[in-house]
């Protein structure tokens, strides 16, 4: 009977570790001098990943290879005391693109406004319902982002739910005293208005740019290439509507974080009557990278 139920629960962990959306990678980088002993940031950094990965964050079932591949590189570049941290937070994720070994890019945001306690020897806590302390928040926060960001570029629209839960997790947190939840904060860049831009029509062309740029572009290539860069060339150009009435907007800039450097990769090598509307598209939509466009036309 022992050896059953042994078998049982190793069964059941096994289930359970393919049942977890992320395979996240977690880094820490610490100032020159800080106050706690390494120990204190070993500890941190496998707390985190631990409440990243081992959590179940959807109500869909996920199995081992399906996994998301991201990570959370924190920076701390102030210790306020032994247990209170400022710095910032690089979140990156990827997926897989079909019947290739390539791996497409599809978050690479860089949060400035990261300011949290972490407590040696705790679990991270975490309930949809109340904001409990500012490191889980915005954990999950991001996590949520990830497969929210994750679902749109297989189905149209499909990550709603959990941009919706991100949103529940910014209104839960408008009492805390930390920065990046609130409207009012200077400038537009933080948690606040990355999702209530994201769920609005103004904002739709990009999450429809999410979906036809890896679903009709990327994922097509192995049937026909052509076809696959004239679908994303017309994704990347029904982005000027949302140029149009927010230019520079900070969701435009995150997708141009990710995208960027892709996209010159996949038009530099076509002709020049099919690559030089997308060159312009991008140079017009993301005049902050100019530079890198021109690369597409040499």
């Amino acid at each position: 009977m022992k050896k059953l139920l042994i078998v049982i629960c190793l069964l059941c962990g096994a289930y359970l570790a393919n049942a977890q959306e992320l395979n996240a990678s977690v880094n820490i980088l610490l100032p020159q001098q800080v106050m706690s002993p390494p120990e204190l940031f070993q500890t941190m950094d496998a707390t985190i990943t631990e409440f990243l990965n081992s959590r179940k964050w959807s109500k869909d079932q996920w199995s081992q290879d399906e996994k998301i591949e991201c990570t959370f590189q924190i920076t701390i570049e102030q210790q306020v005391d032994v247990r209170s941290f400022k710095g910032s937070l690089q979140v990156t994720s990827s997926r897989p693109v079909y019947y290739s070994d390539y791996k497409t890019s599809v978050l690479n945001i860089n949060d400035r406004d990261i300011e949290f306690v972490f407590q040696e020897n705790t679990m991270i806590q975490w309930s949809n319902d109340q904001h409990r302390d500012n490191l889980s928040s915005i954990l999950a926060f991001y996590a949520n982002l990830i497969i929210a960001m994750d679902y749109d570029t297989f189905s149209m629209e499909g990550g709603t739910d959990y941009y919706l839960l991100c949103q529940t997790i910014v209104n839960n947190a408008q009492n805390a005293p930390e920065p990046g939840w609130k409207s009012n904060e200077k400038g537009r860049q933080n948690r606040y208005w990355l999702i209530e831009n994201i769920l609005t029509q103004t904002f739709k062309p990009i999450r429809e740019c999410l979906y036809n740029y890896h679903r009709k572009g990327l994922d097509k290539f192995y049937l026909n290439p052509t076809e696959a860069r004239a679908a994303i060339s017309s994704a990347i150009n029904e982005l000027k509507n949302v140029h149009k009435i927010k230019p520079s907007s900070y969701n435009m800039q995150i997708f141009f974080y990710a995208k960027g450097d892709e996209i010159v990769n996949i038009f530099k090598p076509v002709p020049v009557e099919e690559k030089t509307p997308v060159a312009e598209t991008c140079k017009l939509i993301d005049p902050g990278n100019i530079g890198k466009y021109d690369k597409i036309l040499q």
